[in-house]
C-alpha cells in the first residue's frame, strides 16, 4: 500500500551577505587613486628630465618670439589667418595644414611602431606636466613615504599649509601654462596685460581660466586617468605593435623566481633568480602598474622602472637590464627587425607626405586673387558705345611684406578695351582688398554672346608673384 507523505513547503530564508565598501584606493576610476610615485635617478630619468626641459622651454619660449616686428607664431583663428615665422597660412591653404597634420600622424605610427609609447613617456604634455606637478608635490610634501604618513594623519596646521601651498603652485603653474597656450592663438604681449586689467576679449578669459582647469585638473588630480582610460592613444596602439616593436620589458626566464635574498647570499642554491621582489619598479611607475606582469596598455614606456631595476642590479653585484626597453623576439633569443613591412610602410608614406608637404610650401604663392562678376546688371553700354561689364576684385596678401601689385585684363581678338578702376594696389603684409572695376570692349570686337577675359595681377618687386583668373564677358 502506498501511503502519501504530505510535503510542506519552508520559505526560504534572506540571506544578505555583508559586502565591504570599497575604498577610494581600491577604486581605479577616483580621481586619486593612492598612487604615491617614488622619485628614481638614472640614465633613463635624466634623458627624459632633460627633453621635456627642452621642450617645456619650447613651448614657453616661442610665442615671445617677433618676426619682422610682429609675433613669430600666432594662430589666429578669428581672423582666419595662421602665422609661423615667415609664412602666413589662409583658410585657402588648407592643403599644407592637411600635409602637416598627415606627417605628424604617421611619424607617431612609425615610432609607435619602432620604440612602442615613447611620444607617452617622454614627449606628451600630460606626462611631461604630471612629472612637473608630481616635482613640486614632492619638493612641499616629501618622499613618497612622508606623501604617504602626510595623507594618513589628521588635518592640522603643519598639513593645511603643505596642501595649500602645493595646490597653489598647481594653479599658478596651470595658470602659466594656459595664459601661454593661449598666446598662441592671441596676441601675448596684450593678453598678459590685459587678463590681469580684466581688458581682454571674453573669449581670451574663458579660455584661460578653461586650459588653467584642465590643467590643474589633468596634471595634479587625474594624472595617470587621462593615460588609461580617456586618451583614445593607450587604446589603439595594440594595432602599430608587434614582436619587433621595443617596450619596456622584463626578463622572466633570468628573474624568476622572485624573491628577498641577502646581497652574498649563493641564489643558485636557494633556487632564486634576480629578482629581488622589492616593489621598486612598481613604486615608480606613474600608472601604478607592476611591469614584471607582462605587457599592459597602461605602460607608458616612461622607462622609471628601468632605472629603479638598473639601480638595484648595481646594488646586488647583478648585470643590468633585468627590465629593459627590448622586444618579445629579444627575450626569446631571436633577432629584432627593424625593417619589416609595417615599418616600411609607415616610413615610406611619411617620406611621401612630407615630400608632398615640402612642395607644397616651396611652390605656394603668396598671392590670393579672386574675380567675381556682377550679376546685377549682365552688360550696359557707355556714352561711347562699348559694352561694359563691372568685375569685384579680392586680392590678399598673403605674404608678410608689403607689396605693391598691377591690375591688367586681356582678351583673345580684342584690340580695343578700356579699363576703368585702379590699376595698382598697395597692400601690406597679411591685407586684403576688395576693388571694383569696369571693363569695357568694343562692339566691333564681338563676335559671340559670351566671351573669356583674363584678368592678371602681379608684384612689382617679384614678377613670380603672380596670379591668372578667367572670367566671362557678357553681351547679350
Amino acid at each position: 500500500m502506498e501511503q502519501n507523505i504530505e510535503v510542506q513547503n519552508a520559505p526560504p530564508k534572506s540571506v544578505r551577505i555583508q559586502q565591504p565598501e570599497p575604498s577610494q584606493r581600491d577604486n581605479k576610476y577616483a580621481p586619486s587613486n593612492g598612487i604615491y610615485v617614488r622619485e628614481v635617478k638614472g640614465r633613463v630619468e635624466t634623458f627624459r628630465r632633460s627633453l621635456g626641459f627642452v621642450l617645456m622651454a619650447l613651448f614657453l619660449v616661442l610665442p615671445w618670439l617677433t618676426w619682422n616686428g610682429e609675433q613669430a607664431i600666432l594662430l589666429n583663428i578669428l581672423d582666419q589667418r595662421f602665422r609661423i615665422f615667415g609664412m602666413t597660412l589662409w583658410p585657402q591653404d588648407l592643403t599644407i595644414l592637411a600635409w602637416i597634420f598627415m606627417v605628424s600622424a604617421f611619424a607617431l605610427f612609425l615610432v609607435t611602431t619602432l620604440y612602442g609609447r615613447v611620444w607617452c613617456g617622454f614627449t606628451c604634455p600630460q606626462t611631461a606636466w604630471t612629472f612637473l606637478f608630481i616635482w613640486f608635490e614632492r619638493k612641499i610634501e616629501g618622499s613618497r613615504h612622508q606623501r604617504m604618513k602626510l595623507d594618513e594623519r589628521p588635518m592640522d596646521a603643519d598639513k593645511f599649509l603643505r596642501k595649500s601651498l602645493k595646490h597653489f603652485v598647481w594653479i599658478v603653474v596651470a595658470l602659466i601654462t594656459a595664459m601661454t597656450f593661449v598666446g598662441y592663438f592671441t596676441e601675448i604681449r596684450v593678453l598678459f596685460i590685459d587678463f590681469w586689467l580684466l581688458e581682454s576679449s571674453a573669449w581670451a578669459i574663458g579660455c584661460v581660466l578653461f586650459f588653467t582647469f584642465a590643467t590643474y585638473g589633468n596634471a595634479g588630480w587625474m594624472r595617470e586617468i587621462m593615460c588609461t582610460h580617456i586618451c583614445p592613444y593607450a587604446r589603439f596602439q595594440s594595432a602599430m605593435f608587434d614582436k619587433d616593436t621595443f617596450i619596456v620589458a622584463y626578463d622572466e626566464k633570468r628573474g624568476e623566481p622572485r624573491g628577498p635574498r641577502k646581497r652574498k647570499s649563493d641564489i643558485e642554491e636557494q633556487g632564486l633568480g634576480h629578482c629581488v621582489d622589492c616593489q621598486l619598479c612598481v613604486q615608480v611607475c606613474p600608472t601604478g602598474i607592476d611591469i614584471r606582469n607582462g605587457l599592459q596598455y597602461e605602460c607608458i614606456n616612461c622607462g622609471a622602472c628601468v632605472d629603479a631595476c638598473d639601480g638595484v642590479m648595481d646594488k646586488m653585484g647583478y648585470p643590468r637590464k633585468l627590465i629593459s626597453f627590448t622586444t618579445e623576439h629579444r627575450l626569446e633569443g631571436k633577432q629584432t627587425k627593424i625593417f619589416r613591412f609595417k615599418s616600411v610602410g609607415y616610413g615610406a608614406a611619411l617620406i611621401l607626405l612630407s615630400a608632398l608637404l615640402v612642395l607644397d610650401i616651396l611652390f605656394r604663392v603668396p598671392l590670393e586673387f579672386d574675380v567675381i562678376r556682377d550679376r546685377n546688371t549682365l552688360y550696359r553700354e557707355n556714352q561711347e558705345g562699348f559694352i561694359e561689364n563691372v568685375y569685384t576684385l579680392r586680392i590678399i596678401n598673403k605674404s608678410q611684406q608689403a607689396q605693391r601689385f598691377i591690375l591688367s585684363a586681356s582678351a583673345d581678338d580684342v584690340e580695343d578695351m578700356q579699363w576703368m578702376g585702379p590699376t595698382e594696389v598697395s597692400l601690406a603684409g597679411g591685407e586684403s582688398d576688395i576693388v571694383p572695376v569696369s571693363i569695357a570692349i568694343d562692339p566691333y570686337f564681338i563676335n559671340r554672346p559670351m566671351m573669356s577675359i583674363r584678368f592678371e595681377i602681379e608684384a612689382v618687386d617679384d614678377s613670380r608673384v603672380s596670379r591668372q583668373v578667367t572670367s566671362n564677358f557678357i553681351y547679350q
